[in-house]
């Protein structure tokens, strides 16, 4: 029985690192739909961090691990991308 809580309400996470031979391209999916599942006010990052840390007992090249660790080096650094707000006015 796969463990559910508001951290991983789906259980995607717990899925994603039983998958045998499971891809770094499927991951990025499952941790889109991961993100997108979470309680609305939930800091995003805390929330990787304590998935990190729940699921550290699995090796660090895990394809989940490294798309786990990019979403944390990627939320350090925002930017936009454009919109209204970036053109010259």
């Amino acid at each position: 029985m796969r463990p559910t809580d508001e951290l991983d309400p789906k259980g995607l996470m717990y899925e994603s690192y039983r998958i045998d031979g499971i891809t770094d391209s499927q991951c990025r999916s499952i941790f889109l739909d991961w993100a997108l599942s979470l309680p609305a006010g939930q800091d995003n990052r805390d929330a990787i961090e304590k998935i990190l840390e729940r699921y550290s007992e699995h090796p660090e090249d895990h394809p989940m691990t490294q798309v786990l660790r990019q979403g944390l080096v990627q939320m350090t650094a925002p930017r936009r991308r454009g919109g209204w707000r970036s053109r010259e006015r």
